[in-house]
C-alpha cells in the first residue's frame, strides 16, 4: 500500500472524527431544549444555572477562532461546529434572560457583555501583537482552558445530582451528548495531531462518562423505590376495661 493511500485513509478517518463530532455537537446544542420549554412554560428558570450557557459561548467563540485558518489551518471542522453553537448558545442565555429574577437578569447581562469583551480582546491581541506560530500557541492555550471550564461547570451539576439524589436538573440527552461529542473530537484531536483538540476531549470524555454512570444509578435507585413503597406499620391499639 502507497504513502499515498496510507495518507488518504488518514484524512478520510480525520475527517469522519471531525464530522462526527459535528453531528453529536448538534445534538449537544439542541439537548436543553426541553429545559427551556419548561422554562417559558412556567415563566421561572427555576434551580436552573445560565452559567452553562455563559461558558459554552465564551467556549464556542473562542475555539471558533481558534479553527479559523489564520490561526490553525486544516482543521476548519473545528471552526463550523464552533459558529454554528455560539448561535444557540446566544439564542438560549437570551431566554433564560427573559424569564429570570431581576438579580439573575443583571447577573447574566454582565457575563454576557463580559464574555463578548473578552473575545474582542483575544481577537485584537493575537492579530495585532502575535506572528502566526505564537498566535496559534495562544489562542491554543485560551481554547483548552475554555474547554476545561465549560466541561468542568457539569461538576456543579453532578454535585446537585448528588445532594438531592435526583437527575431532574441532568437531563440524559446533555449528558450523552457531551460524552459522545468530546470523543469525537478526542480521536479528531489525536489523527490532526493537535493537542489543543484532543487533551480537553479527552477530559470532556471522562467528564461524559461520570455523568453517565450517575444517571444510571440514581435512575435505577429511583425505580427501586417506586417499587418498593414505603410501608408505615400499623400500631396495635389495645383496650383496657
Amino acid at each position: 500500500m502507497s504513502l499515498t493511500v496510507i495518507s488518504s485513509v488518514y484524512e478520510v478517518c480525520s475527517d469522519a472524527a471531525g464530522i462526527a463530532g459535528n453531528i453529536f455537537a448538534f445534538g449537544l446544542f439542541l439537548s436543553p431544549i426541553p429545559t427551556f420549554r419548561r422554562i417559558i412554560r412556567n415563566g421561572s428558570t427555576e434551580q436552573f444555572s445560565g452559567m452553562p450557557y455563559i461558558y459554552a459561548l465564551l467556549n464556542c467563540l473562542i475555539c471558533l477562532w481558534y479553527g479559523f485558518p489564520v490561526i490553525s489551518p486544516g482543521i476548519i471542522l473545528v471552526a463550523t461546529v464552533n459558529s454554528i453553537g455560539a448561535v444557540f448558545q446566544l439564542i438560549y442565555i437570551i431566554i433564560f434572560i427573559a424569564y429570570a429574577e431581576k438579580p439573575m437578569k443583571l447577573k447574566m447581562l454582565g457575563s454576557l457583555v463580559s464574555v463578548f469583551a473578552v473575545f474582542a480582546s483575544i481577537v485584537f491581541v493575537s492579530l495585532q501583537f502575535l506572528d502566526s506560530s505564537s498566535r496559534q500557541l495562544f489562542v491554543g492555550y485560551l481554547s483548552v482552558a475554555s474547554l476545561i471550564s465549560m466541561f468542568a461547570s457539569p461538576l456543579l451539576i453532578i454535585n446537585l445530582v448528588i445532594k438531592m439524589r435526583s437527575v431532574e436538573y441532568m437531563p440524559f440527552s446533555l449528558s450523552l451528548a457531551t460524552f459522545l461529542m468530546s470523543l469525537a473530537f478526542f480521536v479528531y484531536g489525536l489523527l490532526k495531531h493537535d493537542p489543543f483538540i484532543y487533551a480537553p476531549n479527552g477530559i470532556g470524555t471522562v467528564l461524559g462518562t461520570v455523568q453517565l454512570a450517575l444517571y444510571a444509578y440514581f435512575k435505577r435507585a429511583s425505580q427501586e423505590e417506586l417499587r418498593h413503597p414505603l410501608i408505615v406499620p400499623s400500631k396495635r391499639v389495645e383496650i383496657r376495661a
